[in-house]
């Protein structure tokens, strides 16, 4: 299958570079030129007016379907290169959209992913019909003829209908920890940045084939699976992996998903140990405040340096001083694809079991809306 070329504009960062590349392949486009700058919100185009004319007497040579900018943009700047370049500009945000679609499932991540795509058309609405009344066809950003009510009505519209079904879904979630509950299962989340090797992970603990992927967000819906530790069934779950610069609506669509976080009783945060040093703090980072945000307790978290056979002994030691860990008890350097300190990682899961305090499925009424900040 043929894949849409595509100009990459990113930061002038080894790690920015790294991630907007993942981010292409995983949207099925294929990068014919990289651009790098240090700066991309310029207020006109994101761009300085000079990049914008060198980028214009690239296109004839190079003919891409789509550039690919990877900052969010705000709409006029959207429409500004849009219509200066006359090619279609998909930001940081509208790409990770089409990931997600590509890679929603379940009729709930595909909910989820609907939802996620309605807000980010509510937030760049205003501009779209400012622009109409000024006269101006912005066809690059597809309002077509909608009169102004009626286009803002037909958002809000399918916004409603979309969340009255995740909150059947959210509904069902709980009915289903009441029923764990009853029955005395203890249950497991993985957490961590996307593409850190949660996946495999969960294969491993659980014997299971689920679609392993070096892409990023290969995992969109929860998979939830019974694993034996020490003759005690538990439960265990994957995870949407996070991301940093994605906007708290983006995140906010997955609440359903993400709320089971909160109420597990042990949460391993997979931590890709072979990262660069500036690429394993800055996930951390980001893995960690989205936690907090949500609401989920340190107490219950159990660190696990994944990857570990890609790095030497003195790495891991270096990268687990880096995150400040060696003074927990609770974390881990594992091998997922090689099975290294796998069994050392049950014990570990068991014991912090064995340690979790009890959950009252009460407080559930009371948590408040999940509002995440990803700016680093």
């Amino acid at each position: 299958m043929l894949k849409d070329s595509a100009i990459l504009i990113t930061y002038d960062k080894e790690d920015s570079l790294k991630e907007a590349l993942g981010l292409c392949d995983a949207a099925g486009y294929e990068v014919r030129k990289i651009i790098q700058h240090r700066i991309l919100n310029k207020s006109k185009y994101g761009l300085g007016e000079g990049k914008v004319d060198e980028l214009k007497e690239m296109l004839s040579s190079i003919k891409p379907d789509v550039i690919i900018f990877d900052e969010i943009l705000k709409p006029s700047q959207n429409y500004n290169l849009a219509s200066t370049l006359k090619m279609n500009i998909l930001d940081r945000e509208a790409l990770i959209l089409q990931i997600f679609e590509r890679r929603a499932k379940s009729s709930e991540s595909t909910l989820q992913v609907k939802m996620a795509q309605l807000r980010y058309e509510m937030s760049r609405a205003k501009e779209k019909v400012r622009l109409a009344k000024m006269g101006e066809q912005p066809g690059f950003m597809g309002i077509g003829k909608f009169e102004v009510d009626v286009y803002f009505n037909d958002i809000k519209n399918r916004m409603n209908g979309v969340k009255s079904k995740l909150a059947k879904s959210s509904t069902q979630r709980a009915l289903h920890r009441q029923a764990r509950k009853r029955f005395g299962f203890k249950t497991i989340s993985l957490a961590g940045y996307t593409s850190a090797g949660k996946t495999t992970l969960f294969n491993v603990l659980t014997g299971e084939e689920k679609e392993e992927s070096p892409k990023l967000f290969t995992t969109l819906s929860t998979t939830t699976r019974k694993i034996t530790l020490k003759n005690s069934e538990v439960l265990i779950s994957d995870t949407v992996g996070f991301i940093s610069r994605l906007p708290a609506y983006m995140v906010q669509a997955f609440k359903s998903t993400l709320e089971e976080l909160v109420y597990t009783d042990v949460v391993i945060v997979v931590i890709d140990v072979s990262d660069t040093i500036l690429e394993l703090r800055k996930k951390f980072k980001s893995c960690i405040s989205t936690l907090d945000e949500i609401g989920v307790s340190k107490d219950k978290m159990i660190f696990v340096l994944n990857k570990s056979d890609l790095v030497s002994k003195e790495e891991v030691i270096e990268r687990a001083n880096q995150l400040d860990l060696t003074n927990n008890k609770k974390w881990l350097a594992v091998s997922s694809s090689t099975g290294f300190n796998i069994t050392q990682l049950k014990t570990l899961i068991y014991q912090a079991l064995d340690n979790s305090p009890v959950t009252e499925e009460k407080k559930e009424i009371q948590r408040p809306e999940i509002k995440i900040n990803y700016e680093d």
